[in-house]
């Protein structure tokens, strides 16, 4: 390299700059047609398209600064308007992905820019490329530093703005279902942003504290925002915190759905394995917006209470509305499940055979060819398992089957908090 090249770059990349700086206003319009023809998200509210023209000033003019006088990226200061427009796009629900596929599409549209100036500027091949390499180096790493300083704003913000806004809902929600007394539905829909009159399926959320404390709900309302675009409703669903690792939502079933509850089971086996739900049934209006909540605490109260919560837990299963009684009292209803199976109530695998067999057994009225078809076994299977179930019982069945149905019912919902520990 001859003496004195990095000097030349150096000059030649400052008269580039230079030149890009008179002209900020047209690359600012530029980059801000190309944001907003690209990011649907990001050309609604003409107050935030407002903003984001302030915010695509401030990262060019900084980035431009940047490069011309050398300034070193950990002494630089994010522009204000960057940072709150990425707070305002966390208060609006603006997906972080849509800022950062921004910050991308403004650095392609200001490198072409660039190359443009270089071009016209630099008659040297080899200058045109050294230059190019310079202030394309420094672009880059300017985009991911600014990227992250946005997220993390974006963040924090949308962790404070859902603390705030949850903390307004939650009062207002808790009023409505605190009593069955009238209210003013319309008013009370446009407070919450939420159709009351319509169709609601409730849903209990919850999750293990994680090791990110504060992620929670956010993990909780991403589901619920999941399951609404996977039912493909147009009303946007209503979440509100319980406390920090649990929530309540509605879902507005706005179409007629053969099995809305089937469609959200798919989706968790499919999604988050953290996140645990109990959910209520669909009904109408204000008293079905109350009542599916209702059932869905109920079906959670089913789901906890053996201590390893299944993924999914709803209200119409069969057996959860009984389940939930014997719940009221689960040491009481530990001792008279013991009392009326025996030994049958004993944890191992062994007798959780014997106990599902009886259990279709009963269900299907005593038929040892029907239950056999529903477990998949052979009639004498199914005969051999049933008498030796009513061996470790100790007793036949007489005329106490139906208590003998419901402590099978509640070995199945309830598992270790009722059965005899082996040992």
């Amino acid at each position: 390299m001859e003496p004195g090249y990095n000097d030349d770059v150096s000059s030649t990349v400052a008269l580039v700059v230079d030149r890009l700086l008179e002209q900020l206003g047209e690359s600012v319009e530029r980059i801000q047609r190309r944001i907003t023809a690209d990011i649907d998200e990001l050309r609604g509210d003409p107050r935030l398209v407002e903003l984001l023209r302030f915010s695509v000033a401030g990262n060019v003019e900084t980035v431009l600064t940047v490069i011309r006088y050398g300034i070193d990226l950990d002494r630089a200061e994010p522009p204000t308007a960057a940072l709150e427009y990425a707070r305002r796009a966390a208060q609006h629900g603006i997906p972080v992905s849509a800022l950062i596929r921004a910050y991308r599409l403004g650095q392609q549209e200001m490198l072409e820019r660039i190359l443009e100036e270089i071009r016209r500027s630099v008659a040297d091949p080899d200058l045109r490329l050294a230059v190019y390499d310079r202030i394309s180096a420094t672009s880059f790493a300017y985009i991911d530093w600014i990227s992250q300083q946005v997220s993390d704003t974006y963040e924090v913000e949308r962790e404070r703005w859902l603390e705030h806004r949850n903390s307004i809902r939650a009062v207002r929600i808790r009023e409505i279902l605190a009593n069955d007394d009238p209210i003013d539905v319309d008013a009370a829909s446009s407070a919450l942003g939420y159709p009351l009159r319509g169709r609601h399926l409730a849903l209990v959320l919850w999750t293990e504290q994680s090791d990110s404390p504060g992620k929670e709900l956010l993990r909780l309302e991403r589901f619920t925002r999941a399951a609404a675009e996977a039912l493909r409703l147009r009303h946007t669903p209503l979440f509100v915190a319980e406390d920090t690792v649990s929530g309540w939502a509605w879902l507005p079933i706005d179409r007629v759905r053969a099995d809305p509850a089937g469609t959200i089971r798919r989706l968790a086996e499919t999604t988050d394995n953290s996140v645990f739900l109990a959910l209520g049934v669909v009904d109408s209006g204000l008293a079905g917006f109350r009542r599916s909540h209702r059932l869905a605490r109920v079906a959670r109260k089913v789901a906890t209470a053996s201590g390893a919560a299944p993924r999914v837990t709803a209200a119409d299963d069969q057996g959860i509305a009984v389940a939930a009684l014997l719940a009221e009292n689960v040491d009481e209803t530990r001792r008279w499940v013991l009392d009326t199976l025996g030994a049958l109530a004993s944890d191992t695998a062994n007798d959780a055979r014997l106990r599902e067999t009886l259990r279709v057994f009963l269900q299907e009225s005593g038929s040892y060819t029907t239950a056999a078809k529903k477990l998949v076994l052979h009639p004498n299977s199914v005969r051999y398992r049933v008498n030796r179930a009513l061996e470790r019982r100790g007793r036949p069945i007489g005329d106490d089957r139906l208590d003998v149905e419901l402590a099978l019912l509640a070995c199945e919902h309830f598992r270790q908090a009722v059965l005899r520990p082996v040992g």
